[in-house]
């Protein structure tokens, strides 16, 4: 009998649902789906789960388990990131998200979300033994890794997620540079670990991982008339490419940028926050490229199973 495992990666603001077939010692995918579902919405930085929230949660978990119960799966690893980490109710959420869904819920820590990462973008890219910075924004928190193909040097976790800083600082639309001023002076108060790492270990290239990354991607390919594949583990981006996108999205407001070829309505809101803090990166500190992975969370729990 082929064994069928079922990943859900319970993130700040989307769920996904990987599911994976082994055959011959090997994890081939046969289903993936994102839902929004916006849990830490208004409730994020007060470190609370709002009660819509909790129902939408559980709508997309109902879905995401009749769609495993079709497939046969023979279990289901179901991990919570950062609105569930930090919220104060997060135990009261997890039990109703068993009772409703019937789905058990583990928490992880910043550090081995970091770690899970890493070993999602490593198991789809070939990093070379230069060192490579792998960052990946989600709705609560950033993650920073520095590695090769061979091993970690450093990493850490950061809650200035997208989703945060919406809420914190994206006031007006399009935003303003007050606002914009405002994310660099937070950015810096918060980042000095990571520049110290950049310093020490001198990574060569960015690698975005899933997410604002994916969505900066289809944009740049669409512009630039590149083929890419929902099926890619590696998509285009350059940083010049980066460039010109930021600058789009900075003099645009919600309605403006939904007519952008590539925007999706999921990552409308947040976009312009999560580029503000690429682009700070991208100032502080000299990269060759930039290199994008569909590959993350999930595949870094799939990585771990083997």
């Amino acid at each position: 009998m082929q064994e069928r495992i079922a990943i859900i990666d319970l993130g700040t603001n989307t769920f996904h649902l990987l599911i994976a077939e082994k055959v011959k010692e090997q994890y081939t995918f046969i289903y993936r789906e994102r839902l929004a579902v916006r849990l830490g919405q208004r409730g994020i930085n007060e470190g609370i789960i709002q009660p819509d929230a909790i129902e939408r949660a559980v709508r997309a978990l109902a879905s995401f388990k009749t769609t495993i119960d079709q497939y046969d799966t023979m279990a289901i690893f179901a991990f919570g990131t950062s609105a569930l980490r930090n919220a104060k109710n997060a135990s009261e959420v997890v039990k109703t998200f068993k009772e409703k869904a019937g789905i058990d819920i583990n928490i992880i820590s910043g550090d081995r979300e970091a770690e899970l990462i890493f070993m999602g973008v490593r198991s789809g890219l070939a990093l070379g033994r230069d060192y490579s910075l792998v960052m990946d924004i989600g709705g609560g928190s950033v993650e920073f890794i520095i590695g090769n193909e061979k091993e970690i040097v450093w990493k850490q976790s950061f809650e200035i997620g997208a989703q945060r800083l919406l809420e914190m600082f994206h006031r007006t639309d399009p935003i303003d540079q007050n606002e914009i001023d405002q994310l660099n002076q937070y950015f810096a108060s918060q980042l000095p670990a990571l520049f110290d790492a950049l310093n020490q270990w001198k990574p060569k290239t960015l690698v975005g991982s899933s997410g604002t990354f994916d969505t900066l991607s289809d944009i740049h390919c669409i512009k630039h008339d590149l083929n890419s594949s929902v099926e890619d583990i590696e998509t285009p981006l350059s940083i010049q490419g980066f460039n010109d996108i930021y600058e789009e999205l900075l003099i645009k407001n919600r309605e403006d940028r939904m007519m952008i070829p590539g925007m999706i309505e999921m990552r409308v809101d947040m976009i312009v926050v999560a580029c503000c803090l690429i682009n700070f990166l991208l100032d502080k500190y000299t990269f060759k490229q930039i290199r994008v992975s569909t590959y993350a969370l999930k595949e870094g729990i799939l990585a771990s199973l083997k």
